[in-house]
């Protein structure tokens, strides 16, 4: 539970479906003594409690605070001080949400841990020469623009077996009609959209408090090594932007890709910015099982990006070579790839950097 409409809808459809509920908060790491992580603030955990008595429910606050900043903060800090662009929500769902917490919940003798993400579980029942077996499958949400199966992406069989989106079948609209009639008093509380250890939302300050040095100035460059200009430091930039590189020239110029050796930033035109392959490593088969021969498969390379059609190629059991369709203009380092079937996920892993194994 976090305080939020989701969770608490989510809790409350669960109750009135005559399931043993227990409500569980994790208190995450903040930067400093008087500021809050926005999944914990006073406030959300004030509204979580509140919540879980109105339901009459047991609620616990489980401390995660150490955890999280080894975990997932020095992850943050880690991928732009090696140049890429890291995705903290899915490193989060991976280790905290449904390893660290999915344990925790477990230990006090519950069966399944639920969240309020929008996504669904399915179980398909087959047979082997050996013996039945289930598959868990995961699926989009009903509501495609809440659609959070992204960053799932990181779940296996053993999560899906544990796990409950109660929100899967429903839109957003329906979620917060669903609080009203449940009288929570958060059925108009906004959706938090930011990094949640933030504390101004400006990842660029944070990056200069806690990652000292790592944004040191250098050269922008064009894709034949010509000096244009100068950057204000790698980690402040990401493939396909371009406002902020200050640069006049006769076209649009955008972020090619950066090369950290050399610590040089480099630009192009629009027409110098699509790729049509790259590499994704840690990849996380949903069903446990590595495909045996290249695919075919719609893919995201961010959260919010459009699903474009890709050929997948199995290099071992972990990592995938991509071809597109068409060349793509925003394929960034660091950020998760998923893989889909229609509404299924088959899996997903991290793109790799260019010039190592990328490209």
């Amino acid at each position: 539970m976090s305080g939020g409409v989701d969770s608490s809808v989510a809790a409350a459809l669960l109750k009135e479906q005559g399931h043993d509920v227990i409500g569980l908060m994790m208190r995450l790491w903040s930067e400093y003594e008087g500021a809050h992580n926005r999944c914990c603030a006073p406030d959300a955990m004030a509204n979580a409690r509140y919540i879980a008595n109105q339901l009459d429910i047991p609620f616990y606050v489980v401390d995660t605070q150490d955890f999280f900043k080894q975990t997932i903060v020095n992850f943050f800090i880690d991928g732009y001080s090696n140049g890429v662009t890291p995705n903290p929500c899915m490193e989060c769902n991976r280790h905290i949400r449904w390893d660290f917490l999915l344990n925790k919940a477990l230990s006090l003798g519950a069966t399944h841990l639920a969240t309020g993400h929008y996504a669904r579980v399915r179980q398909v029942p087959a047979t082997s020469d050996q013996q039945p077996i289930t598959n868990y499958q995961l699926l989009k949400a009903v509501d495609e623009k809440k659609d959070q199966s992204y960053v799932l992406s990181v779940m296996g069989q053993h999560q899906l077996s544990h796990a409950m989106f109660p929100l899967g079948e429903y839109t957003k609209p329906q979620v917060r009609e669903l609080a009203k009639k449940f009288n929570l008093p958060v059925a108009e509380k906004p959706d938090s959209q930011d990094l949640c250890f933030l504390s101004d939302n400006d990842y660029r300050r944070f990056l200069n408090d806690h990652a000292k040095g790592i944004a040191k100035t250098g050269n922008i460059v064009d894709t034949g090594g010509k000096i244009l200009g100068e950057h204000d430091g790698l980690p402040f930039y990401t493939i396909g932007q371009r406002k902020g590189i200050k640069i006049a020239a006769s076209e649009a110029l955008y972020v090619i890709g950066t090369n950290i050796e050399r610590n040089e930033l480099i630009v192009g035109t629009v027409k110098e910015l699509g790729q049509s392959k790259m590499r994704v490593a840690r990849v996380n088969w949903v069903s446990g099982v590595v495909p045996a021969s290249p695919f075919e498969a719609m893919i995201k390379i961010r959260y919010k990006a459009k699903e474009q059609r890709g050929h997948i190629t199995p290099l071992g059991d972990d990592r995938v070579g991509v071809t597109f369709d068409e060349p793509l203009r925003d394929i960034t380092p660091g950020q998760g790839a998923v893989f889909f079937d229609g509404e299924v996920v088959i899996g997903g892993g991290i793109i790799q950097r260019q010039g190592k194994e990328g490209n």
